[in-house]
């Protein structure tokens, strides 16, 4: 009887076990799927309930921001000044005053006026109105410096001026034309389709890129496409003709020999340099192509991966839009993948970065001096003839610079290959001083010294460059010629 009993009593334990275990699990169940509603609803409340109707090329993100307000908030923070790495930031810093021989390297340029390191999107306009680079139109009997093309990453007012404009006629059009209309920051509608919230290519140079290598845009994956809207304008450019046509070099490839040998082959300058009357190269800002090279690029990683990390809250997962250095939020970025501190990661990326600037502030005062060593030569009397191996040695030279330099972020996202060019500026550099030094031993010059170029001031002042003139006329156009535009754009519903 007892074992009966016993028999009975645990098979009765083992029902109300299970009954209770399955009640359990129905209840929790019962939370996941309330859960899963709740966020599936919360998901689907965003795109069902739409505040205002965004259609065709609107350039105001703030009414974008009434729909999808969270990445809108993010995007808002482009506008902050707050963050300080080891080189640079996003607060404003004047890059000629730390590195005075770098107005040497740009005489004859509009950059040996003014180059600060960049800030957020938020500024893209602000700072196009306040460089010295664009000039003073209007001022003074001032013509433009610059053609419409250099608005054209700055602003999602563009696409829309280049449908009513027509592209080549937007690219052929003064800077100064275009005042009134091209007064939105970057911002949402240059990445953006408005109907599908998509990702989308805004911008015809890429396009054209693509096409004739052969390539269609519309065949990149969603991974592809989170680091191409960015290459609409984070890439090495140059302004093609009379017409001034924005145009990507990747015709041969996209490295810094393939790109060379294109604008070699077309006899493309910049510039003519104010000193040694070298054909110039400046390069702009090949980040994609160098980024690409690098081994995050070729892990098939995405510019967004690192600079626009997920942001989780409640049932959605969206973008940070506020577009910085990944050393500022190292915890969502770099440790989403590397399973080490944050002292640790940072140290790796400085070390990169040291190392790199060494060979970067060797090359610039050597390339400098190949430059003032041409001139001495030329105001002794040396002909084109014998200058000439030392000019194709300088253009290479300062090719190799500015492609390390200018990209933004080079020494982490493809340090081995910035190394690489930065040293083989080096070698042209010095290989152009040799070839200097037996031109002036023919023109029997045994005495040349380098000017003093401790400063900016004195840099400019060596070249040529009247800066008081050149602020006084910057101010007063931003006093005078600026407000009209904005009053312009405010009552025709463009600001």
């Amino acid at each position: 009887m007892k074992l009966l009993y016993s028999a009975k009593y645990g098979s009765y334990l083992v029902g109300v076990t299970i009954f209770v275990g399955v009640m359990i699990g129905v209840f929790l169940l019962g939370l996941l799927a309330a859960s899963i509603t709740t966020r599936r609803a919360e998901i689907a409340s965003i795109y069902n309930n739409q505040k205002v109707e965004i259609t065709g090329l609107n350039p105001h993100s703030d009414q974008w921001g009434l729909n999808y307000p969270r990445e809108y908030e993010t995007w808002k923070k482009t506008q902050e000044m707050d963050f300080k790495s080891k080189h640079l930031g996003n607060q404003p810093e004047d890059v000629l005053a730390s590195r005075p021989n770098m107005v040497v390297l740009w005489a004859g340029y509009a950059f040996a006026r003014d180059y600060s390191a960049p800030r957020g999107h938020w500024y893209t306009i602000e700072d196009m109105l306040t460089t010295l680079r664009t000039g003073a139109p209007g001022v003074a009997g001032q013509k433009d410096l610059q053609p419409s093309t250099c608005w054209t990453c700055k602003s999602p007012d563009v696409p829309r001026v280049m449908q009513e404009q027509g592209v080549e006629n937007y690219y052929k059009s003064p800077w100064s034309s275009l005042g009134s209309e091209i007064v939105n920051p970057i911002g949402c509608a240059d990445c953006h389709d408005p109907a599908t919230m998509s990702l989308t290519i805004t911008r015809p140079a890429l396009v054209e890129a693509f096409q004739r290598q052969g390539l269609d845009i519309k065949d990149a994956s969603q991974q592809e496409m989170r680091s191409l809207v960015c290459a609409q304008c984070h890439v090495e450019y140059f302004f093609k003709g009379e017409g001034k046509y924005l145009t990507f070099p990747w015709d041969k490839g996209r490295s810094m020999e393939n790109i060379e040998e294109y604008y070699d082959g077309i006899e493309y300058a910049d510039w003519t340099h104010g000193l040694s009357k070298t054909p110039m190269l400046k390069a702009q800002h090949p980040d994609y192509e160098l980024f690409q090279l690098g081994v995050h690029g070729q892990k098939g990683l995405s510019c967004a991966d690192c600079h626009m990390p997920y942001i989780s809250e409640g049932g959605l997962k969206y973008s940070d839009h506020h577009l910085m250095s990944p050393l500022k939020n190292i915890a969502s970025t770099c440790q989403t993948c590397h399973r080490d501190t944050e002292a640790n990661l940072r140290s790796y990326v400085y070390e990169r970065q040291d190392k790199i600037l060494e060979i970067r502030n060797r090359l610039e005062p050597e390339l400098a001096k190949a430059h003032i060593m041409a001139k001495t030569a030329l105001d002794n009397g040396a002909s084109d003839e014998e200058l000439a191996e030392a000019r194709k040695l300088i253009r290479q030279a300062g090719w190799r610079w500015d492609f390390g330099v200018a990209s933004h972020g080079a020494s982490f996202h493809a340090p081995i290959e910035t190394q690489r060019i930065l040293s083989h500026g080096l070698d042209r550099a010095l290989r152009a001083q040799q070839s200097l030094q037996k031109v002036l031993w023919d023109h029997k010059v045994t005495n040349f010294e380098m000017p003093d170029l401790t400063t900016k001031d004195q840099a400019q002042a060596f070249i040529g460059l009247d800066m008081a003139t050149l602020k006084a006329q910057k101010a007063e156009f931003r006093a005078t010629v600026v407000p009209v535009w904005l009053k312009e754009a405010r009552e025709n519903g463009r600001l």
